[in-house]
């Protein structure tokens, strides 16, 4: 399919692939030079504190005073960016697959890494590379692979053991380290936007011809003879200084696309079919191929790095921090500098004379001592006079001037932001200017992290497993950031939380957590052992949780005995309510029953009886009212006519005493007005 829509161009089959590879470097150096060069010169010099005629912003300007606010807007910066990276000395992490339960293998690699990129100073490198976004908009850093020999003290027997021999045991292995770029020393794709999306990128700088000799004698660089580089002050680090033109090379290393038909003229092995491959190239002095290669790295990756200190939408160069205070930074130069030519004029002596009237060869000098003559009175010859005194509006204009350095920066020094944070205003006022910084600087630390630190990160693990598999297990892993603050931004979280904790008992289970917090953010020495003791004392003894729960289980026991006795309580009350609500039901009944069987006892055939049971019928009736009455609580009326009845006739049976009730196995009751009677005789009452 390449092959159909892709035709070598014939002029490209006679170009060698060290003249490709080098006129892509001129074009790109050109738009550099022509968009970037004299602005990024400039930064760098504001940043050094170095004069030049160039920066003069009037004709007769004299002083040559540049004032240190922007080279303290850089650093305090870097400061904040750098302690918020490394304040906490663990500042990346790994994250293993979530299936995985065994983390020993995340630990060893990261204190592996962590040793390692101690060992190659990695930190001093990112360092570099922060202070170089921030002067001059972008920092970009080159992954190394460099071999080194670690040597380490051990002893070995000899003599069969009989003697111990004290020496260094050698070991060959492959490291990775970070080496900063300066942006004169850049090259990029001027369309593309990151090291990724580019063409291709390259690296052009001078090194030590001794250099190139060494990795020729290790095969790596094709053993060719090299000249010493013709000077170019374009491509120094300091412009200033006298250029040392001896021993020198013009390495130039690129790395990305080259076409496919010039790495296999230079008899590289290509296993891709399509049009552009990606590949590594240097060159020596602008025309000698030291090395070309298809990439090697397993990951495909271009050993680049690069981070802007505030993004340009549609641009690989950031915004600096220079850039951004560039205009105060030049106002209050010109302010200063035109204050001290003031003073010049109006501080030092100066006299009027009369030429005519001093004596030959005379030289008018003004000094301590020094004698004028003259030729008549000195006070009609000699005349002192001045220019007037400096205005002191320009004492305030500087203090102005310098607070526009430190807003358009967002750097905080010793003095401060006056009127908000230097004890001129309230504490709203103080936590709101702190909050609008300490977010300017977490914005440049999330873009440092995601673009610069994690991808090195990530690349030198990749390198150490692939160079290096017997110390690095070749597995897939995340890496993450561990920053957080800074200083500033520390301070700031720890007043809060202060704050935060006076309105808090010490009871409550948020209380040590706080605690814990307040002391992970103070720059201990021994932060790591409170917080440590503090987890221990936090967590509970396990002879005391275990008593606690055997009390909590007795507790609980004791809890349902208690209910369950409530519950037998409640049942037997409700048992015997339901029996007396039976027996109130069945009472009446049974006093009906005791009725019947007290008049209907010991009757007689005849009238006569009848008139009996009509008698005792009523006399029933007032028993059982007065029962009633007895049940209710209520005594009986003692002229009740119910109890006053006539006594019988003689000829009629009589019954003495009230009826009696009966009970239901017949026989006969106390009644309620006198003893129980016996039972009749036969034959009648």
């Amino acid at each position: 399919m390449a092959e159909d829509i892709y035709s070598p161009d014939p002029l490209m089959i006679e170009e060698s692939l060290e003249e490709w590879v080098m006129t892509k470097c001129e074009n790109w150096r050109d738009h550099y030079e022509s968009n970037y060069e004299a602005k990024f010169e400039e930064y760098y010099r504001l940043w050094r504190g170095q004069w030049d005629p160039a920066d003069s912003q009037r004709g007769s300007e004299r002083s040559r005073i540049i004032s240190p606010a922007l080279q303290q807007a850089v650093e305090s910066n870097v400061a904040e960016l750098e302690e918020a990276t490394f304040g906490r000395g663990k500042w990346f992490d790994i994250a293993d697959d979530t299936n995985d339960k065994d983390r020993q293998d995340i630990q060893y690699l990261r204190n592996k890494l962590t040793e390692d990129f101690e060992n190659c100073k990695v930190r001093k490198a990112v360092a570099e590379c922060l202070i170089n976004s921030a002067v001059f908009g972008t920092g970009i850093g080159e992954v190394v692979l460099e071999e080194i020999k670690e040597m380490a003290p051990a002893t070995q027997p000899i003599m069969e053991g009989q003697l111990q021999a004290v020496g260094v045991n050698i070991t060959d292995r492959i490291v990775v380290k970070l080496k900063p770029v300066l942006p004169q020393n850049f090259l990029i794709d001027p369309v593309a936007t990151t090291v990724e999306d580019a063409m291709g990128v390259a690296i052009d700088e001078f090194v030590s011809k001794h250099a190139i000799e060494l990795l020729q004698e290790q095969e790596v660089y094709r053993d060719v003879y090299i000249e010493s580089a013709a000077p170019d002050s374009d491509l120094e680090p300091d412009q200033d200084l006298t250029i040392y033109n001896d021993d020198k090379v013009r390495l130039t290393k690129y790395y990305g696309l080259v076409p496919r038909e010039l790495l296999e003229a230079e008899d590289v092995e290509v296993e891709s079919e399509s049009m552009y491959v990606e590949a590594i190239v240097v060159i020596a002095n602008g025309g000698t191929l030291l090395k070309a290669e298809a990439n090697p790295y397993m990951m495909g990756d271009r050993p680049v790095v690069a981070f802007p200190w505030d993004v340009v939408p549609g641009r690989f160069w950031g915004r600096g921090v220079c850039e951004k205070g560039y205009n105060s930074q030049k106002a209050l130069d010109t302010e200063l500098r035109a204050r001290i030519d003031a003073l010049s004029l109006t501080i030092h002596p100066m006299l009027a004379i009369d030429a005519t009237r001093l004596p030959r060869g005379a030289k008018p000098e003004v000094r301590p001592g020094k004698m004028i003559l003259t030729n008549g009175d000195p006070r009609e010859v000699l005349q002192p006079f001045n220019f007037g005194q400096v205005g002191q509006i320009t004492f305030a204009q500087a203090q102005a001037l310098q607070q526009m350095v430190q807003q358009a920066t967002g750097a905080v020094d010793s003095a401060g932001i006056a009127g908000n944070v230097n004890g001129e205003a309230t504490a709203a006022g103080i936590s709101m200017s702190l909050g609008a910084i300490i977010k300017r600087h977490k914005r440049t630390l999330i873009n440092f992290q995601q673009s610069f630190l994690l991808p090195f990160v990530s690349k030198a693990a990749h390198r150490y497993m692939q160079f290096d598999p017997e110390n690095y297990p070749v597995a897939d892993y995340k890496f993450n950031a561990t920053s957080t603050l800074g200083i500033i931004a520390r301070e700031y979280e720890v007043g809060q939380l202060v704050q935060l904790l006076q309105t808090m008992k010490q009871d409550s289970p948020s209380y040590p957590i706080l605690i814990q917090s307040i002391i992970d953010n103070m720059n201990l020495s021994n932060r790591e052992e409170l917080i440590a003791s503090m987890q221990q004392a936090s967590q509970p003894d396990p002879q005391a949780q275990q008593m606690a729960q055997m009390a909590q289980e007795a507790q609980l026991q004791f809890q349902q005995a208690q209910t369950a006795a409530l519950q037998g309580q409640a049942a037997e009350s409700q048992a015997r309510a339901t029996k007396y609500l039976i027996d109130s039901e069945l009472a009446p009944e049974e006093l009906e029953i005791d009725k019947i069987n007290a008049i209907t006892r010991n009757l007689r055939d005849g009238d006569a009886d009848d008139r009996e049971f009509e008698r005792r019928l009523k006399i029933a009736e007032v028993a059982l009212k007065e029962k009633a009455l007895d049940n209710k609580g209520v005594t009986p009326r003692v002229n009740d006519t119910d109890r006053n009845e006539q006594l019988p006739e003689p000829n009629q049976p009589s019954v003495p005493g009230s009826v009696q009730p009966f009970r239901r196995d017949g026989a006969q009751t106390r009644g309620p007005r006198g003893p129980n009677v016996g039972p009749a005789p036969e034959g009648g009452l």
